[in-house]
């Protein structure tokens, strides 16, 4: 399973989204799972950094199942310093993006929140 996080991090229904991609995660946790933050959703880990933030015990249960973030979208919209920072890979495997294509050849399924 290949989880993609796209929520922006301005609304509440951005924060729903990305507490359901990390219980998805959460619940595939045993078996092969990656969780990726894409687009606007490149902005999350910084939040989710936060220790006084709603969602991040269950952000940091998801250590290791973190695969990256967008290379491109990091940029995109100013997230490539805090990606750095939370220690997490900026990934570009096709035009600076992940790779929808090689995951589904790999087999994966992918949600996107």
């Amino acid at each position: 399973m290949a989880i993609f996080v796209f929520a922006d991090t301005g609304a509440n229904e951005g924060l729903g989204r990305v507490v359901n991609a990390l219980e998805t995660a959460k619940e595939f946790k045993n078996d092969e799972v990656r969780l990726y933050f894409d687009g606007t959703g490149t902005k999350w880990p910084a939040e989710l950094a936060e220790e006084d933030h709603i969602a991040h015990k269950l952000y940091e249960s998801m250590t290791g199942k973190v695969a990256g973030a967008c290379s491109f979208c990091a940029a995109a919209f100013g997230a490539t310093e805090s990606i750095k920072k939370a220690r997490i890979q900026l990934v570009g495997e096709f035009d600076d993006h992940i790779s929808v294509k090689g995951l589904l050849s790999a087999g994966f399924h992918i949600m996107n929140f």
